[in-house]
């Protein structure tokens, strides 16, 4: 027998351990797909433990007629169905209400399920089998956006078909369907999906690091932050540039909005100054990213304040999301605080 039938039969057997290798090689790839179906890290770290605790009590049920993996993959999905029946669906700002006026601040929304950014460290890594998993289509933020609009099944018939490429005949024993229901849900996710993804983003791209044209990007992002220079960030900005930061609901259309809401911001004179920024280049939805640091005006350490993820174009940002959440920075690997003569 090969390693993989051998691991089986001794996790069979009530060798936890060898369990315990079996899913441990699939865990990476397991996290990225519930986090495709739910939009929250958080959730998906949860999800994957229950699944192998759904796959250690159910091993019994594993008859060997598809791959290990394809049987983790069905439990996987359908814990995220479980969980994911009746509750609204996460999204950003601009999902939730129209355009904010750049000189007016908003608390932020506790009682609204916003998307997450994923840390590509969590992902598969590229010399991985199962990178594949990431590589036949990005975790792109606008895509994750898209397919949280669409409702649960039709999410993971999505999934599964187009992200992972499994057969129709497959995809259907998976949800208990027919070939017929899910060639249908599929045809409908995709249109779904035609509607809600901005008309450059309809053709993917494999997904891989950033380019050396986006780290550049990213760079003078960093730097224009570090130094609140608002002239080298209009320089840096689409004109139809949309920038959001959830859990605050506001959010901005336009370079000129942009930028009037980060002069307010960033002005020591002004009533709404925040403080001054440190950055450190992150890597979030094989984008480009940075984590933010704030160093309040009465504060000697720069706190952990968000996690931007941005969407270029050419040379330009098209779209910018602060995620202002410090319970993120550990899964990136990232420090809580930095000194502050870390500028």
């Amino acid at each position: 027998m090969g390693t993989a039938d051998d691991g089986v039969a001794a996790a069979r057997a009530g060798d936890e351990s060898a369990f315990t290798a079996l899913v441990e090689r699939h865990q990476r790839e397991l996290r990225v797909h519930c986090y495709r179906m739910t939009g929250s890290l958080e959730e998906a770290e949860d999800l994957v433990q229950e699944t192998f605790l759904r796959a250690w009590k159910n091993l019994d049920g594993f008859a060997g007629r598809s791959t290990f993996r394809a049987w983790l993959y069905r439990i996987a999905t359908n814990v995220c169905l479980d969980a994911l029946d009746g509750r609204a669906r996460r999204a950003l700002p601009h999902h939730v209400e129209g355009p904010s006026d750049p000189r007016a601040g908003r608390p932020p929304r506790t009682d609204i399920a916003w998307l997450q950014p994923f840390p590509d460290r969590l992902a598969p890594a590229d010399a991985q089998p199962e990178a594949v998993v990431v590589a036949r289509e990005t975790i792109e933020l606008t895509f994750l956006a898209a397919i949280q609009r669409l409702p649960p099944r039709q999410r993971a018939v999505l999934i599964l078909r187009d992200v992972l490429g499994w057969p129709a005949r497959q995809t259907a024993e998976h949800l208990d369907g027919s070939v017929a229901s899910v060639n249908s849900a599929l045809q409908r996710a995709r249109a779904t999906m035609r509607e809600h993804l901005p008309e450059r983003r309809l053709d993917w791209r494999a997904a891989a690091e950033p380019t050396p044209r986006e780290r550049a990007v990213l760079r003078r992002y960093m730097d224009a932050v570090e130094h609140a220079d608002v002239t080298a960030m209009a320089g840096l900005l689409a004109e139809d540039v949309r920038t959001t930061m959830p859990p605050y609901p506001m959010w901005f259309q336009g370079r000129g909005a942009v930028l009037a809401a980060l002069a307010e911001g960033w002005n020591p004179a002004s009533p709404a100054y925040v403080g001054r920024f440190a950055m450190l280049p992150a890597a979030a939805n094989r984008q480009p990213a940075a984590a933010a640091y704030l160093r309040e005006p009465s504060s000697p350490v720069y706190r952990a304040a968000a996690i931007a993820v941005l969407r270029i174009e050419g040379d330009l940002i098209v779209e910018a999301t602060a995620f202002h959440d410090s319970g993120l920075f550990p899964a990136f690997g990232l420090p809580l605080e930095l000194p502050s003569a870390h500028r």
